[in-house]
């Protein structure tokens, strides 16, 4: 009798072990980590946080939504998933795209024998009538929720599985906690699921749920040494004028800080209930929890408005926390870490294999070391969005401009030349960037961020020539890199990856 129950013992241990894990990725959007985005946020600190590991270097792609969010998706550099911006035409759901969908995380997951659910925020152009409508269910869902185009809190399409339903008065946020509590309460532990939910928060228009109103009234925006300066070393779109923005400006920059945080507290009520479900349902144990964004933000700094698209700190850097089975509890990680690393730890963790054309590695959830990294962040800028606005003096030139709005002091956001690419160089004695942009000047930026946390001081002529070209040729290997392996070591013979 003790030998048989013996054996059971060992059998159960044995199926414990195999037992695949479930995953939540939340995804918010634009939420900054350098201007104190995470500040509001309780619940996700307390039950992920406190829990598991915060990565305090953790970076994306490109600092806009939606080449973010692919390179997510896939864990491919910007420049080989090839969606470039937020248009159609810049591959945000185009026929390329569409290509490459069929090899997300999500795609290999369900294909190993997950269940999947997504519910918020896909990519910009998803459901659009241009793009193929909301009866189209991308690949790799065996649930899907998906919000039909940008983000907006009320008056918007969701596809149900292909079928588009219009809601009116429903906080987009609280409906997503909705779904993902209704999904987890039919799950149990025979099948195991992977779940994504992407809030509209807190991206523009800034709507806060009703009673989430004016719960940060006394809040004004961070004034970091930065913040409205004239930007006299930095690329033409910051040194255009005005600069610094004029002080009636000011009032509108502490409405919006204040109201993103506002919006914020419905996602932190979400990753709450979500936790709770988990719990209740017995899967909190053998489930990773992961919270994120697409891209981060800046308010004022160097006398920008609003908007992200830009290469500092501000922009490119995100929270990151994980929590799960196996991992330590309330630590913080230096590894830098990018966004399209998050699709090979998923898969890893899952047990499965990583695709070899995957640029980004799964994060060693283990290791406290920092390591060294080349990072790289592509942006393309845009021109001729009809953003222009005929008020502001810079409509001759709307073929080449974009985001220029009376309400903004007619200060342009972006521009067709406000191309670039940049290495984000981290080690344990390293914290460096480098940028190089796309325009008639050959504009190039560079700063020391152990002592410029700021970066207050390009550098970029006052460094050793031969250390700016060894971050130039780094920087254009970088950008025809393809695979983990040749990403790492750029400066290695490509090998061949198929």
């Amino acid at each position: 009798m003790l030998q048989y129950l013996f054996l059971i013992f060992l059998v159960n241990n044995a199926v414990a072990e195999l037992k695949q894990p479930n995953f939540v990725l939340i995804l918010t959007d634009d939420q900054d980590v350098v201007l104190g985005g995470m500040d509001p946020m309780t619940n996700v600190q307390r039950f992920i946080g406190k829990e598991g590991i915060t990565f305090t270097n953790s970076y994306v792609t490109s600092p806009i939504c939606c080449p973010s969010r692919a390179s997510l998706l896939t864990g491919m550099y910007v420049h080989n998933h090839k969606t470039v911006n937020n248009s159609l035409h810049g591959g945000c759901y185009g026929e390329n795209w569409k290509y490459h969908e069929k090899q997300t995380f999500a795609t290999i997951l369900q294909e190993a024998g997950y269940d999947t659910f997504y519910a918020g925020k896909y990519l910009n152009q998803y459901g659009t009538k241009e793009a193929g409508g909301p009866e189209v269910v991308p690949p790799g869902w065996t649930e899907w929720r998906g919000l039909v185009g940008n983000s907006v809190y009320y008056n918007y399409t969701l596809s149900n599985n292909g079928v588009p339903t219009f809601s009116t008065n429903s906080y987009l946020t609280d409906v997503i906690r909705e779904l993902g509590v209704s999904y987890i309460e039919n799950q149990t532990e025979s099948k195991p699921f992977l779940m994504v939910l992407a809030p509209p928060a807190p991206h523009q228009p800034f709507t806060p749920a009703p009673r989430h109103k004016d719960a940060f009234n006394n809040v004004t925006v961070v004034k970091s040494p930065n913040f409205n300066i004239i930007a006299e070393d930095k690329h033409w779109l910051l040194r255009m004028p005005p600069s610094p923005l004029p002080d009636a400006m000011l009032p509108e920059l502490d409405q919006v800080y204040r109201t993103r945080w506002e919006t914020l507290l419905s996602v932190d009520e979400m990753v709450a209930d979500i936790i709770g479900a988990l719990e209740t349902q017995a899967l909190l144990d053998n489930t990773y929890v992961v919270f994120t964004s697409d891209n981060g933000y800046h308010i004022g700094q160097n006398s920008q408005v609003y908007d992200k698209r830009q290469p500092y700190e501000t922009d490119i850097k995100v929270p990151l926390l994980i929590k799960g089975p196996g991992l330590k509890k309330n630590v913080e990680n230096r590894q830098p870490v990018l966004n399209i690393d998050l699709a090979p730890t998923i898969i890893k963790l899952a047990g499965l294999d990583i695709p070899n054309n995957v640029d980004g590695r799964p994060i060693d959830v283990h290791n406290e070391d920092i390591g060294e990294r080349n990072m790289l962040i592509e942006y393309y800028g845009e021109g001729k969005d009809g953003s222009v606005d005929k008020e502001c003096p810079w409509k001759y030139d709307s073929g080449n401009l974009a985001q220029c709005y009376p309400q903004y002091s007619c200060k342009c956001q972006d521009a067709k030349n406000n191309t670039y690419a940049c290495i984000r160089h981290i080690a344990e004695r390293i914290d460096k960037k480098y940028c190089l942009f796309a325009d008639n000047e050959n504009f190039s930026e560079m700063y020391n961020i152990a002592d410029d946390p700021y970066e207050l001081e390009n550098i970029v002529n006052h460094v050793f020539p031969a250390v700016k070209y060894w971050y130039r040729e780094i920087l254009t290997r970088m950008l025809t890199c393809s695979g983990a392996h040749n990403c790492d070591h750029p400066l290695e013979p490509l090998i061949n990856i198929f």
